[in-house]
């Protein structure tokens, strides 16, 4: 059992509105008790189609159905069931339809609008669970735009299901209160079986030569002895347990039956579902015993008469029957040589230990192995290096960033399916492995014991060992320490703390540091963004942000005398940024600034803010610097064109929500 978020979160999520098209002229020519009947009849239609792919009901306004697909938790696939869950409410009201027209001459049409974003989603403690954000507005706004018997896509939704979603373009639609039209798709159905985001698997597989010959080595056993072997491979999604699983049918083909069955995330009647996969003709009548029997024979029979390879995918979703059924093979298929190959997520374990099961665990890529994907990919030599950093090694996000950087000129963009992956993933741990887990986000990539203690009212050695288990920390070397095992997990965390209590950790966290005498740059950044983050949710604490800028200006003149110009620039700038407009420090420290962007060499790729994105005119910079004009804009420009494509930071500094880590070994 996974416990829901304890308290109010920032989720993205997918929404969804359904309407009546003309309902007023439908409720003034029937009579009220006919009207309430068909009313009835609808919306119990429409919540049983969306409750069966796990959407949650929020609200019923006037005639329109809101549903959140992520709430109360989150799915990899959200936007892929909403999409399904659209497409099959228009069949279900079809009958309601036809009933109308029969009885009254009259049509029931409904529309349907569907977007995904980032949501707050409420406190359940107080009894509400509804979302508000901008997703909410786009969804609704969207829906009144379709025609009817439509169903209006959000690109933010197509995007996260286009592998599996059949649409045709649309106008982007002109939603009242929106600057900018909302790009949008008209959905014609849905793929049965496709994913959502679908793999490439015609690349060469790289760097599992180890991971085969283990396959080998068991497949040649269950030949030799003629009996069942069972091996699940794990790892986390997108590490490459189907690639590999492929390659090894591949190598082995000539000399073996396979057939694959997969496990669905959810559904009705999905207990044997895998086995209809490879055993089509299996009615699965009577007991589960004679099931079993059943299912045994038929598959030693085919193994007679050559070697069988069963694989199953994504047995972490499978039913315990289903798993059962599984080490029953195992223990009991006899004289036929099979070998049952599992693919599954770490999770797995928190359900069971298949009994028999050898384990091969997959680990991410090394650097060489993931530059020579990057290669055979064809990513673009500019963006490799970028790209091996922020995918750690993991194939998936590799081959998923290479494409979006096709699609947005070079940029090296995390795309929504791998968010949405690791943000689902989270949504599974219990309330207090949650909490655990988001405040050491918010300290940093690496971070101590300690320091995550102070942050809780509870206990967190448990929980910390716990998210270990899961794969999604790992101890850190340095004493009583641990490191995310992805920055990418360690985004998702800290994405989803809600700004307010984000604020207040950062600030609580800085304050505990600098009593322990944390290096200032460190303590400052945690004020900084304890600072800036308050500031997107109303008015500024100008004394926080004038401490804060204080404390960067020194560490950046410290970084002066130390000769790293880079960090220099970097901490001049965020501090600038902070103190304007009235610090008398600003002239000194523009001065600087602009002193250390003109320092910094051609090959220099530490990110600063440059004097331009703070906001200030050449003018007033120049008043400020008592430098010419001419003088400043020929610096800016240098310093422009050195640093076109470097990242907010800096080597003392910070990354996008979180920061490049910096070590706090806190001693008891």
């Amino acid at each position: 059992m996974h416990a829901s978020p304890a308290a109010a979160s920032r989720r993205t999520v997918t929404v969804l509105f359904c309407d009546i098209v003309d309902s007023t002229p439908l409720g003034e020519r029937l009579d009220p008790e006919s009207y309430r009947g068909v009313q009835r009849g609808y919306f119990d239609a429409v919540r049983a189609v969306l409750e069966r792919h796990g959407g949650t009901v929020e609200k019923f306004i006037g005639d329109a159905v809101m549903a959140v697909f992520g709430l109360p938790t989150l799915h990899e696939d959200d936007a892929l069931r909403a999409l399904r869950a659209a497409s099959e409410v228009r069949e279900a009201v079809a009958p309601l339809d036809e009933e109308l027209a029969r009885d009254h001459g009259l049509r029931l049409r409904v529309r349907i609008g569907v977007a995904s974003g980032e949501v707050l989603a409420g406190d359940p403690s107080d009894g509400s669970s509804f979302v508000t954000g901008e997703t909410v507005v786009v969804a609704q706004r969207i829906e009144t735009a379709a025609r009817p018997s439509e169903v209006l896509v959000a690109d933010s939704t197509y995007r996260l299901a286009a592998g599996a979603a059949i649409v045709e373009p649309v106008d982007p639609v002109l939603a009242k209160g929106k600057a900018e039209p909302v790009a949008a798709w008209s959905l014609i159905g849905v793929q049965a079986g496709a994913e959502a985001v679908p793999r490439r698997l015609d690349t060469p597989l790289v760097g599992r030569r180890a991971e085969l010959d283990q396959l080998r080595a068991a497949f040649d056993e269950a030949v030799a002895e003629r009996r069942c072997r069972l091996v699940t491979v794990l790892g986390s999604a997108g590490l490459g347990k189907s690639r590999l699983a492929r390659e090894f049918v591949r190598e082995i083909e000539e000399q073996a039956t396979d057939r694959v069955g997969r496990c669905p995330p959810y559904g009705e009647g999905i207990t044997f579902w895998p086995i209809a996969d490879i055993l089509p003709d299996e009615t699965f009548g009577g007991t589960t015993d004679e099931i079993f029997l059943r299912v045994r024979k038929q598959l030693e029979a085919v193994a007679r008469e050559q070697p069988l390879v069963l694989g199953f995918e994504d047995i972490h979703w499978g039913e315990p029957t289903f798993l059962n059924l599984l080490e029953y093979l195992v223990g009991w298929i006899s004289d036929a040589p099979v070998l049952v190959l599992c693919l599954a997520r770490p999770e797995l374990h928190e359900i069971r230990m298949l009994a028999g099961a050898e384990e091969i665990v997959l680990e991410p890529l090394s650097d060489d192995d993931a530059a020579e994907l990057l290669g055979l990919l064809g990513a673009p030599a500019e963006v490799r290096r970028r790209i091996a950093e922020a995918a750690e090694g993991n194939p998936l996000f590799v081959e998923q960033m290479t494409a979006m950087a096709a699609d947005e000129g070079g940029e090296t963009v995390v795309p929504a399916s791998i968010r949405a992956l690791l943000a689902a993933r989270l949504d599974r741990l219990t309330a207090e492995e949650r909490a655990t887990i988001e405040r050491a986000a918010v300290i940093g990539r690496e971070f101590p014991l300690l320091a995550v203690s102070a942050l809780s009212e509870d206990q967190v050695t448990g929980p910390l060992l716990s998210l270990v288990r899961k794969e999604l920390l790992r101890p850190a070397r340095f004493e009583d320490g641990f490191v995310f095992r992805h920055a990418l997990i360690r985004d998702a965390a800290y994405d989803a703390v809600p700004k307010a209590l984000r604020a207040d950790l950062h600030e609580r966290h800085g304050r505990w540091l600098a009593e322990r005498n944390g290096a200032d740059v460190v303590v400052g950044f945690h004020l900084e963004q304890a600072y800036t983050t308050r500031a997107e949710l109303g008015p500024a604490d100008t004394a926080l942000a004038r401490e804060a800028g204080e404390i960067l200006a020194a560490a950046g003149e410290r970084s002066y005398g130390r000769d790293d110009i880079p960090a220099t620039a970097a901490l001049l700038a965020r501090a600038i940024e902070l103190l304007r407009p009235e610090s008398p420090e600003l002239p000194t420290l523009l001065t600087e600034l602009s002193g250390a962007i003109d320092q910094l060499g051609a090959s220099e790729r530490q990110a600063i803010r440059l004097l331009a994105v703070l906001n200030y005119s050449y003018e007033d910079a120049a008043a400020q610097t008592q430098l010419p004009i001419g003088t400043l804009k020929s610096r800016l420009s240098r310093g422009r064109s050195r640093l076109r494509d470097m990242l907010e930071g800096s080597n003392s500094g910070t990354g996008r929500s979180g920061q490049r880590d910096v070590r706090v070994a806190v001693r008891a």
